[in-house]
């Protein structure tokens, strides 16, 4: 079975959080392959290690060394999906639904989900 991750759980594994040793250990237990991405999460993870460099949360160093590793763990050990332009159109679907509170970058996530058939493991 093939899990897709969101970014706030790779950003959390991969930097010093509340809950980086438990995504640690989790991320760790699985077998490789098992894990999937998207081409948004790629962008998605830059621009929040952008933004833990902004906040000085992050040195400029720590960041690209963060991404060389995260880089490295998307192209060895995750399946990354690629986006499509029917992911956008059904990610606007799920967005125009404007109780839910819905972000469009989560909403992009769930359409890619969604089009794999796996289950999501967002935190």
């Amino acid at each position: 079975m093939m899990l897709y991750l969101d970014t706030s759980l790779l950003v959390a594994a991969l930097t010093n959080e509340a809950r980086t040793g438990e995504m640690q250990d989790w991320m760790a237990g699985q077998p490789v392959g098992q894990l999937v991405i998207s081409d948004w999460v790629m962008t998605e993870f830059s621009g929040a290690l952008s933004l833990k460099v902004r906040t000085e949360q992050l040195t400029a160093e720590d960041r690209a060394d963060v991404l060389s590793v995260f880089r490295a763990m998307a192209e060895n050990s995750l399946r990354v999906l690629p986006v499509s332009r029917q992911d956008f159109h059904n990610a606007a679907r799920f967005a125009d639904q404007y109780s839910t509170g819905l972000r469009s970058g989560d909403a992009l996530h769930l359409a890619i989900r969604r089009k794999s058939e796996c289950p999501s493991l967002l935190p």
